[in-house]
């Protein structure tokens, strides 16, 4: 099972996207730049220190997102946020931390516990979330396959992640 087929525009894409971006409480003090019909707007201006900076195109389905943060934590939602929008094709995640975070398996695990907690279509309170050497590990019940499919596929979103080991059983 797919969150969507491809079928919208890039414009579409680009401003489901940019809703997202702004309303995630994590990105609250990023500016957010996108590229329109080849032009750069300021969507919003941070107005905290420090703050990042994320640019957002899109073309053909494929998003890019790029510039810097200040937290691996909100390079990885931007990037989750961008897989979350109807009908994308890929998303490159060019978005650099500044200043420089060092990555570890508890981060990235507390990352996918996160954003499993944010996902609106999978309910992650019987959702055990371990990793290690960047492998996550789902376990726990869901009530169906879907949910299943979509626990998994958040976990991959997730920057930092090599592989996914799902053993969640699905049971109503």
């Amino acid at each position: 099972m797919t969150r969507h087929s491809r079928v919208t525009s890039d414009g579409t894409i680009l401003q489901d996207l940019c809703d997202r971006l702004l309303q995630e409480f994590i990105l609250q003090n990023c500016t957010i730049l996108v590229k329109n019909q080849g032009l750069w707007e300021v969507v919003r201006e941070a107005t905290v220190r420090p703050h990042g900076v994320i640019q957002v195109s899109v073309t053909d389905g494929a998003v890019l997102l790029d510039d810097h943060v200040t937290s691996l934590m909100q390079k990885r939602m931007a990037g989750v946020l961008a897989w979350w929008s109807p009908e994308i094709r890929d998303v490159i995640n060019g978005i650099q931390v500044i200043p420089f975070q060092e990555d570890s398996d508890r981060e990235i695990a507390k990352a996918v516990r996160f954003v499993l907690d944010k996902d609106p279509f999978v309910n992650a309170e019987r959702i055990h979330v371990t990793m290690e050497k960047a492998v996550v590990v789902l376990e726990g019940v869901v009530p169906s396959a879907s949910e299943k499919e979509m626990a998994e596929l958040d976990a991959w979103y997730v920057f930092g992640v090599e592989q996914v080991d799902n053993r969640l059983e699905s049971r109503p």
